[in-house]
């Protein structure tokens, strides 16, 4: 994973950031104790919930989970763990051919058909 992250910008004053590793950590701890960014404490040493939140945003930001999602698939796949016939396919947000979204029917009653 650590070849996905994006690069950190020239240093500049203040102090040095917290590792990628432990605010890794901290999301995991978050996510897995199903607590608010703002209980995790500083007393675990994966930083504030603050600082992971804005590694997490970085991430995102970057693509770092997609990229590793589909690095993810393709590893499973070339060694045959994963069961194709359990896939399914979410349509409501691939984009018609003029770039325009379909609209969901989550919102309101499909038409009766009788």
């Amino acid at each position: 994973m650590e070849s996905l992250l994006p690069p950190w910008p020239e240093r500049s004053a203040g102090p040095p950031p917290v590792p990628d590793r432990l605010c890794l950590q901290g999301f995991l701890y978050v996510l897995h104790n199903d607590i608010a960014w703002q209980l995790l404490s500083l007393e675990l040493g994966f930083g504030s919930g603050q600082t992971c939140w804005r590694r997490l945003d970085r991430w995102q930001k970057a693509g770092v989970f997609d990229q590793l999602h589909r690095i993810l698939l393709a590893e499973l796949n070339a060694a045959g763990e994963l069961d194709w016939s359990r896939a399914c396919v979410d349509g409501s947000h691939i984009r018609t051919k003029m770039g325009r979204r379909h609209r969901s029917t989550g919102g309101r009653r499909a038409a009766s058909i009788t």
